[in-house]
């Protein structure tokens, strides 16, 4: 009976190892796949980009700039990289969260490309990240957001603001892999992102602040990443800090990324 069933599962032939491009993109799919069955983990992506577009317009766009639809020119750039750049814990937390049910322990035993599963997660993520852009963007709109740039500037701010993203993931890769449960993920990235959010140039302008703050928000990647996103959307792209991010985003990948692997291979 046992050679019999041998028999009929043999195969003729080993199957051919699957190539580390197409591993990164079916877990990718997982990632999608996993908003589907859960669509509740878009609440943060649907619901946060309304709540902090609203909330910081109508706060404080009367007593910064006279009126919301001034306010809104110079904040709409700044709040979609906040946006973007909390969404991009959840990267973290779910990665955590797979671990804690012990189902990364059966994706390194696979003879897979082995960081195909943080590679694929962050993709899937990455349309998450888009989906909060459209988002932002179309309630600004609406606000009276009219970028000077035009379809062009604005695609293009948001491609950059996906690879910087995308880079800053690690961070929270790193965080997911060395915590013990997902809400102290939550927890300690906030932590790291409030500073950088908030003591920078998303809301109001560095001339006006103590010349201490004004020094760290000047430094703060961050205000780099705005000021390249306003001069995208304004029409008048500034070279320099485009090109600062970039370098930043190369930099942060080729540093993090691989001391991430390295905590991913050697966990137990």
């Amino acid at each position: 009976m046992t050679t019999t069933l041998r028999d009929a599962v043999a195969l003729a032939e080993r199957p051919s190892r699957p190539s580390p491009v197409s591993t990164t993109l079916t877990f990718g799919w997982r990632a999608l796949l996993k908003i589907k069955h859960v669509p509740e983990q878009l609440f943060d992506v649907l619901v946060s980009p309304v709540i902090f577009t609203l909330m910081f317009t109508y706060l404080f766009g009367g007593a910064l700039a006279g009126s919301t639809e001034a306010y809104i020119q110079f904040l709409l750039p700044g709040i979609l990289v906040q946006t973007i750049l909390f969404v991009t814990i959840y990267t973290g937390y779910t990665l955590n969260t797979d671990i804690s049910k012990g189902v990364f322990d059966r994706f390194r035993s696979l003879p897979i490309w082995r960081p195909s599963p943080v590679v694929g997660a962050l993709l899937g993520d990455t349309v998450r990240y888009t989906i909060a852009s459209v988002i932002t963007i179309a309630l600004g709109l609406l606000l009276g957001f009219r970028p000077a740039g035009g379809f062009l500037g604005v695609l293009l701010g948001v491609l950059l603001l996906l690879v910087f993203a995308f880079a800053l993931s690690w961070t929270f890769i790193i965080l997911g892999l060395l915590v013990r449960s997902p809400n102290a993920v939550m927890g300690v990235s906030m932590m790291v992102l409030m500073p950088l959010t908030f003591a920078s140039n998303v809301f109001v302008d560095p001339a006006t602040m103590p010349s201490g703050l004004r020094a760290f928000v000047e430094v703060n990647p961050v205000s780099h990443l705005v000021t390249a996103e306003r001069g995208l959307m304004a029409g008048n792209p500034d070279m320099t800090e485009i090109v600062w991010v970039l370098i930043a985003s190369v930099v942060l990948t080729a540093v993090l990324g691989p001391v991430a692997m390295w905590i991913y291979r050697n966990k137990t």
